[in-house]
């Protein structure tokens, strides 16, 4: 025991003003206040402190922040710190939060901890043991001492746990199945409820009630598990066949960002693999709903890929209007018009449209592109061209004239300013060429391949030779550097940065035979999902001099997953579609 406790004890046993249970009490508590400071500093008055500053001896826990972890109720006395070893104290806790690991960020911040020295006894400190993702949180420490912490992941899973285990559950849910008595019984809070959707908000206006009945479809109900997870953690998972009726609960109730978040992923996923398909339905869906953007994604992925639309299941789900509006179209892909013949022909059998319908569908089809002899087959073949003949026979009538005489000639007669007499893309060598490149990025490249000059049978033995370059690393001449000269003479400086794909259509020699015809130039680039290729871009060409900026501009071929390749092959292909531009004066 120290001295001048000693000294403190006497004087205390021998006052006359304590009783003998006084001076044992006294006594007493000197023993104990020397058997804490046991083995640490002499220094007088002291302060309370960490048991990894005051023993060695009991073991300590350090998690992953740098923050000693003491077992609950744990206290011990030390004597106060000497500047010396304030200075070294602040030090090691800064090192300490510089080595802590900076995986984790936050959109919130805070102040770094500071080593702050306490003058008087601090209260009882309890310390409960860290779950593990806290044993690993990592507190970053930039240098201007301000730390960012994530607990993102821990509060999402507390909300989860709120929805899974009612805690302090306040309103019930009652979601009834049609008209069955199938119920599921949800138990939710009330701020939760409010805070995304406002119909909540307005069927829970009056705070008595507690309990709210519900009725959905069936494929709804099963679903109204998955909204509610998404009100509580705001991330659900979900499949292709999901997204229509959870988009019907989102728009129900209001949740707007869910609504947005399920258009977006339907737009990604048009080319998705499914068994029976997907597009038409929601094609259809996004009629119903009123959203243009998603109905005219789903429109143009069904025209660019109408040749394999034709033989999938999907064909015949599609509806009168949507078959209309499709063959009304100048840009299906399809290898020629004769598969879009088979196709309608396949439909009709199958859905047994009205006859107006039938008859509707039938007008759509452009038989000035499709040869004699395949109408002829039609003709004796087809039983729906047999059965609707008397209302399409003018049109057989004006397709055989068309390839019988001189185009110039037949325009004399005939009005030939309308679709009809317009190509689509067709996929068929005579109107153009599949064009494999492999490793894009590598240099310039070039082909050659021949097609027909003109749709009609008058002009079918007149091939035209084409050469098409492409070029991945073109420079547009707005960005064209002027030269630069050194003591080598002019070098030209050029940014590859600056410069996009380019690719240059152009016939081999010029004939007079061209003479009131021009030259469409279509490019398709192909690429692959789900095992499966199909259009993704189409770029329309009118002049072989044009320097179209958007051709391929946010493609990268530098990267081997680039999704503008196949097996590090970028798939075009290209069409030539001849217009007769003297006798078509606007196309519709």
């Amino acid at each position: 025991m120290p001295a001048h406790w000693k000294k403190l004890a006497v004087t205390m046993f021998y006052s006359k003003s304590l009783s003998k249970m006084g001076y044992l009490l006294s006594f007493a508590t000197l023993i104990l206040l020397s058997a804490i400071t046991k083995g640490g500093s002499s220094k007088t008055s002291g302060v309370f402190r960490s048991r990894l500053e005051t023993n060695s001896a009991i073991p300590a826990q350090n998690n992953s922040i740098g923050i000693t972890v003491m077992p609950e109720d744990a206290t011990m006395w030390a004597s106060p710190l000497t500047e010396e070893e304030k200075n070294a104290k602040g030090a090691k806790n800064v090192r300490d939060y510089n080595d802590a690991d900076k995986s984790h960020s936050s959109s919130s911040s805070i102040s770094s901890p500071k080593v702050t020295i306490w003058n008087k006894l601090r209260p009882r400190v309890t310390v409960r043991r860290l779950p593990y993702w806290a044993r690993t949180q990592t507190i970053d420490l930039n240098e201007n001492s301000m730390a960012t912490i994530n607990h993102s992941s821990m509060l999402i899973n507390h909300l989860q746990d709120l929805l899974l285990n009612s805690n302090s559950s306040d309103i019930m849910l009652k979601v009834y199945t049609g008209n069955s008595d199938e119920v599921k019984v949800f138990h939710t809070h009330y701020l939760l409820l409010v805070l995304q959707s406002d119909v909540f908000e307005d069927l829970l206006l009056n705070h008595t009630v507690t309990t709210l009945i519900l009725r959905e479809t069936a494929e709804c109900a099963a679903l109204f598990e998955t909204l509610l997870r998404y009100l509580y953690c705001g991330k659900i998972t979900i499949l292709l066949n999901q997204v229509v009726p959870l988009h019907k609960l989102a728009s129900k109730y209001h949740v707007t960002a869910l609504q947005q978040g399920i258009i977006e992923y339907m737009s990604q996923q048009l080319a998705s693999a499914s068994p029976r398909g997907h597009v038409v339905s929601w094609y259809h869906y996004s009629l119903r709903i009123g959203d243009k953007n998603l109905q005219e994604r789903c429109m143009r992925f069904l025209a660019w890929n109408m040749s394999t639309v034709i033989h999938s299941k999907e064909w015949q789900t599609i509806s009168d209007d949507l078959m209309i509006s499709l063959l009304q179209r100048s840009d299906l892909v399809v290898e020629n018009e004769l598969e879009i013949y088979y196709g309608v022909e396949e439909w009709i059998k199958k859905k047994q449209p009205d006859i107006l319908v039938a008859e509707t569908v039938l007008k759509l089809i452009r038989y000035t592109m499709i040869s004699p002899q395949s109408l002829f087959q039609i003709q004796k073949q087809s039983s729906v061209m047999n059965e609707h003949y008397s209302s399409i026979h003018n049109l057989f009538f004006l397709a055989f004239q068309f390839h019988s005489t001189n185009p110039p000639v037949f325009a004399k007669y005939f009005n030939v300013n309308c679709s009809l007499f317009v190509p689509r893309n067709y996929l068929s060598s005579s109107w153009g060429s599949q064009w494999v490149i492999n490793n894009p990025a590598r240099d310039d490249r070039s082909t050659s391949f021949q097609t027909q000059l003109a749709p009609s049978n008058y002009d079918a033995s007149k091939k035209v030779t084409w050469n098409a370059l492409f070029s991945p690393r073109w420079l547009p001449v707005s960005l064209r550097p002027s030269y630069s000269y050194s003591s080598y003479g002019a070098v030209q400086a050029f940014n590859p940065e600056e410069s996009r794909p380019r690719i240059i259509i152009t016939p081999a020699t010029n004939s007079i035979s061209f003479a009131g015809v021009s030259f469409q130039k279509t490019i398709l680039v192909r690429v692959k999902k789900d095992d499966r290729s199909y259009v993704k871009h189409i770029y329309d060409f009118h002049r072989s001099t044009d320097e179209t900026g958007n051709f391929l501009l946010q493609a990268d071929f530098q990267k081997h997953s680039s999704e503008y390749l196949i097996d590090n092959s970028l798939y075009l292909h290209i069409i030539i579609k001849p217009i007769y531009q003297s006798l078509i004066k606007a196309i519709k």
